[in-house]
């Protein structure tokens, strides 16, 4: 099911009950992030919620809106995260070049429906009902959030940021908070790691000096499939939009932006039209992070706003960061479940893998792995240290084959028992999360891999491995069959 905007998102979660309007006055400084926090680590993940009453504002603010594995699932069509995966495993069974007629003739149906997940664009957009430039431009009148008590200033967390590579042309679009400074400028938090700011480093390279100004266009409040898309790790050459029109089985309607040379989703609630001057940086932060820390304050781009066009009637749309479990949980699950297939393309003995909430899902990996030779185990951490954003697992813990992965009480248990420190730990450098506060240096630190599998002769593992304790099979029978008589309810 393809939702037109969040709009029709927000009716379907009101008409299955996992939305709550709040009429009460609400204030958007602090105390609509202490009801969203306390809603969101409700059992399940609470309640989407539509703030109707927010102090000097007559724009409503929606906050968790995917924050439960329900409402994610919902966002995304499907009735749970995995069925998203089988979909791509089939994708990805598309005849290679060379194979025969009817291998070719069976993968049309396949290859007719990914043609069909392209933008499309239109020229006439309810995000343009409104336009407004020169003195009228005032980020003041959205009811922006400031969510922590230490946060620099009020944060748009949900804003999907549009921008081209100044070499090749090729869209990006991805999620970076922005910082309010003033009416007309926020600043614009690219991590190093993530395609915005490659951009920025193409540019200071291809521009000539005083012409240094990238183009940039931030939608907020699309619908839920092309929100989750501008969050998803994506390959460099893979279109966001083309990913979300996948993800909707339907094309993501574009439309051209007033003053800048982008396109932004038509159907989205405020489209902030703008550059970044590739010459100036500004301080940014404090934040209170998904780390659930506050992330220290440094030096970022700054976004000029140049233009603001919104529907007649703007729903603003936020998220909340913290400790977890809080919505971006539920994102990072969803990456989690439909980026498997593709990291098996490459490390085809992965069996499952979980990113745990609590560390922020890249800053922990489990990963269960069918071992085929020694040393497999190492094998795999260094592969996912390589490739792309998994770089950043600051810990990488592998188990075998039929550890169930999700179950941290039996993978706890593994890796308690089955490890010998110094022989099963290995320690790496390389680069880390922008938001990592516990490196010795900024973007760089050490990495630790725990081998929790079963160790090998072969190995150097010279004793016998014992069994895992389990019942004989006609033992468990007969107390099936019995259990009723023992009279224990």
């Amino acid at each position: 099911m393809a939702f037109h905007d969040i709009r029709e998102f927000i009716d379907e979660l009101e008409r299955r009950g996992w939305l709550k309007r709040i009429k009460t006055e609400v204030d958007p400084i602090l105390e609509i992030a202490e009801i969203t926090d306390r809603v969101s680590k409700m059992p399940g993940g609470g309640y989407a919620l539509l703030f109707e009453n927010v102090k000097g504002h007559d724009i409503p603010v929606l906050t968790n809106v995917m924050g439960s594995y329900e409402r994610m699932s919902l966002a995304l069509g499907v009735e749970k995260l995995d069925d998203i995966a089988a979909e791509i495993q089939q994708m990805m069974e598309l005849p290679t070049p060379g194979g025969g007629f009817m291998d070719k003739l069976k993968a049309l149906p396949k290859l007719a429906e990914i043609a069909s997940f392209m933008p499309k664009t239109v020229r006439k957009a309810p995000c343009q009902e409104v336009v407004l430039t020169g003195d009228d431009v005032d980020l003041n009148r959205f009811p922006i959030l400031k969510t922590w008590p230490q946060d620099a200033e009020r944060f748009i967390t949900l804003p999907l940021v549009f921008s081209k590579d100044p070499v090749s042309g090729k869209r990006n679009c991805g999620m970076y908070r922005m910082q309010v400074y003033d009416g007309k400028t926020t600043g614009m938090h690219w991590h190093k790691h993530k395609g915005g700011a490659e951009h920025h480093r193409k540019g200071k390279k291809a521009l000539p000096a005083g012409e240094r100004k990238m183009e940039v266009a931030v939608a907020i409040g699309a619908d839920p499939a092309v929100i989750y898309s501008a969050t998803a790790p994506l390959p460099p050459d893979i279109d966001e939009m083309v990913f979300a029109g996948f993800l909707r089985k339907q094309s993501v309607e574009m439309v051209k932006c007033k003053t800048v040379d982008l396109e932004v989703p038509a159907n989205a609630e405020i489209v902030l039209e703008g550059y970044v001057d590739l010459d100036e940086l500004r301080v940014e932060g404090p934040f209170g992070d998904h780390t659930g820390y506050y992330s220290l304050a440094d030096l970022y781009p700054v976004f000029h706003i140049q233009a603001i066009t919104h529907r007649r009637d703007p729903i603003y749309t936020a998220t909340l960061v913290g400790k977890p479990p809080q919505e971006d949980a539920y994102l990072g699950k969803a990456t989690e479940r439909i980026f498997l297939p593709l990291m098996k393309i490459m490390l085809p003995e992965i069996v499952d893998i979980d990113m745990p909430l609590e560390g922020g899902f890249h800053n922990c990996v489990i990963v269960s792995i069918r071992k085929r030779y020694p040393y497999h185990a190492r094998k795999v951490m260094n592969g996912l240290w390589g490739m792309g954003l998994m770089m950043l697992a600051k810990l990488i813990v592998v188990v075998d084959e039929d550890v169930d992965v999700h179950n941290y009480s039996e993978v706890s248990w593994r890796v308690f028992h089955n490890i010998d420190a110094r022989r099963d730990v290995m320690f790496v450098d390389g680069p880390t999360d922008d938001l990592d506060h516990a490196a010795q240096r900024p973007h760089f630190s050490s990495k630790m891999g725990i081998d929790a599998t079963k160790k090998w002769p072969n190995e150097g593992f010279e004793r016998e491995w014992p069994d895992d304790i389990e019942m004989n099979e006609e033992t468990k029978n007969l107390v099936d069959r019995k259990w009723t008589q023992y009279g224990i309810e």
